[in-house]
């Protein structure tokens, strides 16, 4: 019998420190809401540029290949 109280009592125990924890969650203050706003900006930001860069990249290469074709043309004249 009295090995049956000590396992309810840490039952009972174990349970209601489960509970404490699980309220004592905080909520997200409004530093925290800012501070995800701006990671979310800086990180659409940095796909921007990423974009940006592989589109001049593509141009640049255009560019040299077309550099590149005018010249062999004006040797084959």
């Amino acid at each position: 019998m009295m090995k049956f109280r000590m396992t309810m009592g840490a039952a009972v125990v174990m349970t209601a420190l489960l509970a404490a924890l699980a309220g004592c969650q905080k909520k997200e203050g409004p530093a925290e809401t800012a501070g995800k706003k701006i990671d979310q900006t800086v990180e659409k930001a940095g796909e921007k540029i990423e974009e940006a860069k592989e589109k001049i990249g593509e141009k640049m290469e255009k560019a040299g290949q077309d550099l590149k074709d005018a010249t062999t043309r004006d040797e084959k004249k």
